[in-house]
């Protein structure tokens, strides 16, 4: 559902506010990178995938329950970079930052009206 023009305004109120009163968030948020968070996401999906694999593999014979939570973690370390690949791959990977979200979810809904 579109925002009026009303709605608009007051978010961008608040949106202004918050930067008035907390100039270092504002800073914060402008610098923070969607495409790096996956990739953080992605590279500590790996390692746990990896250290899955190991503690699986070393444990198996003889500690059945801990091979099992090594198996555990492969499943939701290899799903985590299915949906991350999948993802990107689709050309879903997103803006380069949370500021250049909010811009685009603006337009999107200007559009809409």
């Amino acid at each position: 559902m579109p925002l009026n023009e009303r709605e608009e305004k007051i978010l961008e109120e608040i949106e202004r506010n918050l930067y008035a009163e907390d100039p270092k968030l504002a800073q914060t948020v402008a610098k923070t990178s969607l495409t790096a968070r996956t990739r953080r996401r992605g590279r500590f999906a790996v390692v746990g995938f990896v250290a899955g694999l190991i503690l699986m593999l070393g444990t198996f014979t003889t500690l059945w329950y801990l091979a099992g939570v090594g198996f555990i973690l492969m499943v939701v370390s290899g799903a985590t970079l299915v949906i991350g690949y999948r993802a990107s791959s689709a050309g879903r990977a997103g803006p380069s930052s949370i500021v250049d979200w909010m811009d685009d979810l603006r337009q999107r809904l200007r559009r809409e009206r």
